[in-house]
């Protein structure tokens, strides 16, 4: 058996390490192999993989990308991908820009309520890693408008409340091919959270796999083991690649583990995944 964590955010986007510390975190806890799967940016790939080799663990190249399906938002990662791929860096770049336009329109709505915030304020909060709703209902929260980050999601900043701001978010089938395209393995993260009904995700899994599609996350943060064994099963019955990752961020309120999870030596050829490293 060897320890495994192929899902950890950095500062980079919105994890609370750096990521030469997370590779030290990783060490600690006798992780053999590890990615780094920012939001929409690989900046901190190349510092992890180079302090990964310090430290004997074999390191991937790793990213997550939000992207649009009929089923709603679905997150894939993507592995061993060329850095220097123009494609790939444009669907990061424009994603981030996306983000950042959602966020000044949320801005503008609360504005529009009588809530005078502005952006230099949330990225204050957000001290450097992406911005998202979670910094602007902190921001809510500090000023007094609300009683918790919860109540702000509620009123303000959930889906249907008088803030709301759907995302602009890449079609799917754009960033499977993208991922291939950049010589990279696509997987989809976290699967039986991300469906709002689970009882789709074999057909969802096979209009994935038509889409070139590599892998399926069986181990997740917060996966039972009946989701694991379902997980396990319709990926191995499609000639999918099984992964496994905590989404580990780092921060107080998110119970991912950097630790990861167990797994058999041979689930994956290792030694091919993590480009011979």
């Amino acid at each position: 058996m060897i320890r495994i964590n192929l899902h950890i955010h950095s500062t980079c986007s919105d994890g609370a390490f750096g990521p030469l510390e997370l590779v030290r975190l990783l060490r600690r806890h006798k992780v053999a192999v590890a990615s780094l799967t920012d939001h929409d940016t690989a900046e901190g790939v190349v510092p992890f993989l180079a302090g990964c080799r310090r430290q004997g663990i074999r390191g991937v190249a790793g990213v997550e990308l939000s992207s649009d399906s009929p089923e709603g938002e679905l997150h894939i990662l993507g592995y061993r991908f060329d850095l220097s791929s123009p494609e790939l860096s444009a669907l990061m770049e424009r994603s981030r820009v996306a983000r950042r336009e959602r966020n000044l329109a949320i801005c503008e709505l609360l504005n529009g309520l009588g809530i005078p915030i502005v952006m230099e304020e949330i990225e204050a909060v957000a001290g450097g890693r992406v911005v998202g709703r979670p910094h602007i209902a902190q921001v809510l929260r500090e000023r007094g408008h609300v009683a918790s980050v919860r109540e702000a999601f509620v009123r303000y900043l959930g889906r249907g409340a008088a803030a709301y701001v759907p995302r602009s978010l890449s079609p799917v089938e754009e960033c499977i091919r993208v991922v291939r395209a950049a010589g990279g393995l696509p997987v989809w993260a976290h699967p039986l959270v991300s469906l709002p009904d689970p009882d789709r995700f074999e057909p969802v899994l096979d209009r994935l796999k038509g889409m070139g599609l590599w892998g399926v996350e069986c181990w997740f943060q917060g996966a039972d083991t009946a989701q694991v064994l379902r997980c396990l099963t319709q990926s191995g019955r499609r000639g999918l690649y099984a992964t496994g990752g905590s989404d580990f961020h780092g921060r107080p309120g998110h119970p991912a583990r950097i630790a990861g999870c167990l797994v058999e030596d041979d689930l994956l050829p290792w030694a091919r995944f993590c480009g011979g490293l």
